[in-house]
């Protein structure tokens, strides 16, 4: 799991700054506010829209909008399985069973963490579709999954 600054504000100024030029500007901020610190923090939210003249809802809609962002930091680990069509069709669900009873916890998007700090995230579609089902675990893609491989490569990273 990548290391990630802790939220202070000049350091967003300097990432908003740095993208504020672009075209369509917004995403990257974003992405890159998510990357440095791990999540968005509500605070980011009117140092965005003041750099773009963008309200803050047209900020807060777009920080919404998409799952790939982070309202609060988030656990130690995280586990995203491919919920796509091709996944599934090569056994995403009974993996997911699995990884649910396995780890002690439910997927959902930004999941809570189970006792040892992993949370089960959806994904939809990690261009592995040939070599499903996929996943990303803390970052790493991996594919053709079996409920032992999952299980090998949970013990792996967890030691």
């Amino acid at each position: 799991m990548p290391d990630h600054t802790p939220w202070n504000p000049e350091t967003a100024g300097k990432l908003i700054a740095a993208k504020a030029g672009l075209d369509g500007p917004l995403l990257p901020i974003l992405h890159a506010l998510n990357e440095t610190f791990g999540h968005v923090p509500d605070e980011a939210v009117p140092l965005i829209a003041d750099a773009l003249n963008l309200s803050r809802a047209e900020v807060h809609g777009t920080l919404t909008f998409y799952h790939d962002f982070r309202r609060e930091p988030a656990p130690g680990r995280v586990v995203k399985l491919c919920r796509a069509e091709a996944c599934q069709a090569r056994g995403a669900a009974r993996l997911a069973a699995h990884a649910e009873q396995r780890l002690g916890t439910r997927m959902a998007p930004h999941g809570r963490a189970n006792a040892a700090g992993v949370a089960l995230e959806p994904i939809y579609c990690l261009g592995l579709c040939a070599s499903g089902p996929a996943a990303l675990i803390d970052g790493r893609p991996h594919a053709r999954l079996t409920p032992e491989r999952f299980d090998a490569l949970i013990a792996e990273t967890t030691s």
